[in-house]
């Protein structure tokens, strides 16, 4: 009986390591750019002390950003809602949920949402210490 119970309890344990190491990691790159998302080809990053800030903006509906550029690359998830991003010449992108951006860097931009939920946005800035995430124009 001993033996039977010592033998059921590793066929247990062996079916757990077993499912265990099917389960696996899994990475999915959502944006690798050398372009943001106008097609302008991504500057070199001032000199100075990296710093990195990851910020979570909600924008609501109807809201509307005022005129900014940013010095250092910048690049963003949106969570929920939608973003339209909109440059001086009214070139504009809209980026919904689940897709990225990869922002302009030393162009003046905007954002407004002009859709029906507010937007919830994950940036992430590849910044400089001392240097603003962004400049209002």
């Amino acid at each position: 009986m001993k033996h039977i119970v010592l033998t059921i309890i590793f066929e247990i344990l062996f079916l757990s390591l077993s499912f265990a190491q099917e389960e696996t990691i899994k990475v999915e790159v959502l944006s690798k750019s050398t372009t943001s998302w106008d097609g302008t080809t991504l500057q070199n990053y001032p000199e100075g002390q990296p710093e990195i800030t990851i910020s979570r903006i909600t924008i609501p509906i109807g809201f509307k950003l005022p005129p900014h550029t940013h010095q250092t690359p910048l690049a963003g998830y949106v969570v929920s809602g939608e973003l339209t991003v909109i440059k001086n010449d009214s070139t504009s992108h809209t980026v919904k949920a689940g897709e990225t951006i990869v922002e302009l860097i030393n162009t003046v931009h905007y954002g407004s949402n002009e859709g029906s939920e507010p937007v919830v946005l994950l940036a992430f800035y590849m910044g400089i210490e001392g240097i603003p995430l962004s400049i209002n124009q």
